[in-house]
């Protein structure tokens, strides 16, 4: 994994800026250019903060054809373009390089078209996650991936790393829920992919594209599926001794057929620490919790919570509880919602994000405890129990040379026993410069050295979001 250490400016690179600035101005209003020290310094990271970098400047175009222009100015000039939403990327996703600017896309945040009877919408990528669902919940629809940082992250963002959320058991991820893209090539080309249609004729660029991590083009629209919200939801918490049990459980649940709207995972650190800041009710006195999220008419969710409560009898649950109340289920998943938020008050934490089959949920659990255990760190473990998307956060000083060490090795370790179990080294926050070095562990040269093959397609010159996603040591090969 690449070393958590902020990184240095280089001089001579930085001399180009003023001949930079110009050249921008002549391009785009003059405040969507952010130039001066103070206000580069905003975007010099993203939500992985061990890593910081000064841009030579960032730019806030407001049009697709903005972005052209812009786009087209740094193939010509041969400078870096780094693409970002809001920044809340975990894996240094959207962090900059000295010798590159900033393309941000947070002030195209406008809804274009709202499609009812096709059930779609036409947004900018600037978007706010929950800001789709807030236009269309007054008429009974939602937009379905829902990240835990969903009121600040961006469209953009989740396009990106191909973002899920607790929602996605059911509905799917991001890749799973768009129909069509506008996107800006780095020579400044305006592409179209997709539309409308449920299934566009021809290749599913779609499914190259989301997920590619800002290293293809910059999308600047999107038309995303809107559905129509359910009669009722109702959560339940379920609370067991052990979270080998828990994990257990989970596994029988999907084995059983049930899908569920949600399945949350919190060990006993993240369960006291989000109550204290929650106030949600979540029990105290147990080692680990789920919660569980039905659908349906009244008759339906009644049903589906007795069959999984008979299904977790043989796994002995205590204390569970069923929200009664809409006031008490905003409760529950304010406390899931709020988790990343609740440690950072008591702890520097390092988020790791990995996949691993559903059946090696309580095996892996308990690894997970051991490498811990190993490094001397303290781990709390929040994630998406229903599709195997684990969220463990390593607890660690960040003031402590030593111990930012320790956190990196052992969130590689984590990583790497994702990928032994038969999972992967990303869910859905992505690769960026996190698990870059890590990549190796999961597919061969010959693998990487094709996907490559396909960046380059894209972006001959590897100007967009260089130096991310592949091993530096293939760069040079």
């Amino acid at each position: 994994m690449t070393s958590l250490a902020i990184l240095e400016p280089d001089a001579e690179v930085l001399s180009r800026r003023d001949q930079l600035i110009r050249g921008l101005r002549g391009l785009l209003p003059a405040d969507c250019i952010i130039a001066d020290e103070d206000g580069r310094r905003a975007f010099e990271t993203d939500a992985l903060t061990a890593y910081k970098q000064m841009p030579l400047a960032a730019v806030l175009p407001t049009t697709t054809d903005e972005v052209s222009r812009v786009l087209r100015y740094c193939h010509e000039n041969k400078i870096k373009v780094i693409a970002r939403g809001a920044g809340t990327s975990l894996c240094g996703g959207a962090l900059p390089s000295e010798d590159s600017i900033v393309l941000g896309v947070s002030k195209m945040n406008r809804v274009l078209d709202i499609d009812y009877m096709n059930r779609t919408a036409q947004v900018q990528t600037g978007i706010t996650n929950i800001g789709i669902s807030n236009m269309v919940s007054p008429n009974g629809f939602f937009y379905a991936p829902d990240p835990s940082s969903q009121l600040a992250c961006t469209l953009a963002g989740n396009l990106a790393m191909n973002s899920g959320g607790a929602h996605c058991l059911k509905y799917g991820v991001t890749t799973n829920n768009v129909l069509g893209l506008k996107m800006v090539m780095m020579d400044g080309e305006i592409i179209e992919i997709g539309g409308q249609e449920l299934d566009a004729a021809g290749y599913d660029l779609l499914g190259l594209i989301i997920g590619s991590e800002g290293q293809f083009g910059v999308i600047t629209e999107a038309t995303v599926r809107i559905l129509r919200a359910a009669e009722g939801a109702r959560p339940m918490l379920m609370g067991f001794d052990s979270s080998e049990a828990a994990g257990e459980c989970v596994a029988a649940i999907i084995g059983s057929g049930i899908i569920p709207v949600a399945i949350e995972f919190m060990d006993k650190p993240a369960i006291r620490v989000c109550e204290e800041f929650a106030k949600a009710g979540y029990p105290l006195d147990v080692e680990a919790l789920l919660i569980i999220e039905v659908e349906g008419s009244e008759d339906e969710i009644e049903t589906l919570l007795t069959r999984i409560s008979d299904i977790a009898k043989p796994f002995k649950p205590q204390g569970i509880r069923v929200s009664q109340s809409e006031a008490e289920s905003k409760a529950i998943w304010l406390g899931r919602k709020s988790a990343f938020g609740a440690i950072g008050r008591i702890s520097d934490y390092y988020c790791m994000d990995g996949t691993i089959p559903l059946g090696k949920l309580p095996e892996v659990l308990v690894e997970i405890g051991e490498i811990c255990a190993r490094y001397k760190l303290n781990v709390a473990n929040i994630f998406h129990a229903g599709d195997g998307n684990l969220h463990p956060l390593i607890l660690y000083n960040a003031n402590d040379p030593a111990e930012v060490e320790r956190a990196e090795k052992c969130g590689a370790e984590v990583l790497e026993l994702c990928v032994k179990a038969g999972g992967c080294l990303t869910g859905e926050h992505g690769v960026g410069v996190e698990k870059r070095e890590l990549m190796l562990t999961q597919f061969s040269r010959t693998d990487l050295e094709q996907q490559m093959r396909i960046k380059t397609v894209f972006d001959p010159d590897w100007l967009l979001n260089p130096e991310k996603v592949f091993p530096l040591e293939l760069h040079t090969s």
